[in-house]
């Protein structure tokens, strides 16, 4: 008896497991397929959830315990045809229903108003452009540019009464984000805003017509939200201060913090963003993100790996700031005599991390070394140059390298990394080569990082006028 209630029990278990949490319904009348796919977007990429077969009538079920949070998702025949819905504050559970002529043009839904409300307004948006096509055959091309732009301004119209009369609906909220922001051109007081103010007044608001607090926004196509976000980052914060930028950054993901998806995106989106950038002064605004979200015990979803990761990281990149002191470093010669860092004679100096099997380093220490011998004079500046593999076979390379590009210049100073007072590699957190650093020698302070040989010519050049 016992035996037979505990089968009893698995039984119902797996029964109750086994309810799915969608069940979506495509209906195409005419259809020959035999497979079709239903996927979804994520930022910039799209995924499959599920396949569902013909039964041979043009009807396909999608069926499964996965849960199917908010976004944009599509079911295609993984050809030239495909449908678009949403699945937004909506148990998924409907019918759509259509003919091979046209899937969208003889769309019917049963069962989810919010995609009713999307197939209405994309049959009218195509209808418009059905008219566009035609006009593009039979009109000239005065008669023609006048009819594309009242159709544009019809297609706009349309857009405007989506959001209007559907404030609630998915599609609207969705096309609203694409809005460009209207820049005023007077402050409250009518005084004429200057242009510093109206893009200062731009980047505040960039996002005002984004729904980031609401977490279909990241389920949507790659133009709506991830472009946006990217071209934030890397076109319009180009040439801002870490100090201008890091209060952009928190205002944007504090409001997306009712969104646990889309916070946790652009947490993970902007840390990596200016982890892997190549300005040099954006090293302040990660370590910023990796301390206020990482640190702070924010990072919900990153494992205790991860976090500890991006302390350790933050914490040694935060000593190496440009204007902060670099850490003190002694280490020795060919010829075993020691060279302090922070004693090197001149005005400035140039800080390296390298070694001849790194590829990079062979074809910018060259150059770097060339650059440096045009401007050492004049600027007064030695270089600290560390092996960073000082194992024999590479010591060997390393000096044979040096001869082969004539470096010479005893203002250049060549150093093992065998022997030093710190962990070298673990204070400058050398996980790859070359670095570079440029130091100003009378307080000891980074005034340049990240430098390849271009920037540091720049660099000098400019130091080299004031």
């Amino acid at each position: 008896m016992k035996r037979i209630v505990i089968v009893a029990l698995l039984a119902i278990a797996a029964t109750v497991a086994a309810k799915p949490t969608y069940k979506i319904t495509l209906k195409v009348e005419g259809n020959n397929d035999s497979i079709m796919l239903l996927g979804y977007n994520y930022a910039q990429h799209t995924y499959l959830l599920d396949s569902a077969r013909n039964n041979g009538h043009g009807k396909f079920v999608f069926e499964g315990d996965r849960e199917m949070h908010p976004g944009l998702y599509f079911i295609t025949n993984n050809g030239n045809r495909y449908i678009e819905f949403v699945i937004y504050h909506e148990q998924p559970f409907f019918t759509l229903s259509t003919q091979q002529s046209d899937w969208v043009e003889h769309m019917k839904v049963k069962g989810s108003k919010q995609n009713e409300i999307m197939f209405d307004y994309q049959r009218a948006n195509a209808a418009l452009y059905d008219e566009l096509s035609r006009a593009e055959k039979s009109l000239d091309s005065a008669a023609l540019a006048a009819f594309r732009a009242n159709q544009y301004r019809r297609l706009d119209s349309l857009k405007l009464a989506l959001v209007e009369q559907h404030p609630n609906a998915m599609i609207g909220k969705m096309i609203f984000a694409t809005k460009d922001v209207d820049v005023p051109r007077t402050n409250a007081d009518g005084t004429p805003m200057t242009d510093r103010q109206r893009y200062d007044w731009f980047m505040a608001h960039y996002f005002d017509n984004m729904p980031v607090d609401d977490d279909f926004i990241v389920r949507t196509p790659k133009a709506i939200f991830y472009q946006r976000v990217m071209d934030y980052m890397d076109r319009y914060m180009r040439g801002m201060p870490p100090s201008a930028i890091i209060p952009l950054l928190d205002s944007l993901i504090d409001r997306a913090e009712p969104a646990p998806e889309v916070y946790k995106w652009l947490v993970h989106t902007t840390t990596e963003h200016f982890l892997q950038s190549p300005v040099m002064v954006y090293d302040e605004v990660y370590v910023h993100l990796a301390k206020r979200y990482y640190a702070s015990g924010k990072a919900f979803w990153a494992s205790p790996t991860v976090i500890d990761e991006q302390i350790e990281r933050a914490t040694k990149w935060e000593r190496l700031l440009v204007g902060r002191e670099a850490p003190e470093l002694i280490l020795f010669d060919t010829l075993r005599r020691a060279h302090s860092l922070h004693h090197m004679p001149g005005r400035y100096t140039l800080l390296l991390f390298w070694s001849p099997t790194c590829g990079h380093c062979r074809d910018i220490i060259p150059a770097l070394y060339n650059s440096f011998n045009a401007l050492a004079d004049s600027l007064d500046m030695t270089a600290f140059s560390i092996l960073t593999e000082p194992d024999e076979s590479t010591l060997a390379k390393w000096k044979a390298f040096l001869v082969e590009h004539h470096m010479d210049n005893p203002r250049w100073v060549h150093l093992s990394g065998a022997e030093a007072n710190v962990d070298w590699r673990e204070v400058y957190d050398v996980t790859s080569t070359p670095q570079v650093y440029l130091i100003d020698n009378r307080d000891h302070t980074f005034i340049a990082k990240k430098l390849n040989a271009d920037l540091f010519d720049q660099i000098c050049r400019t130091l080299n006028r004031n």
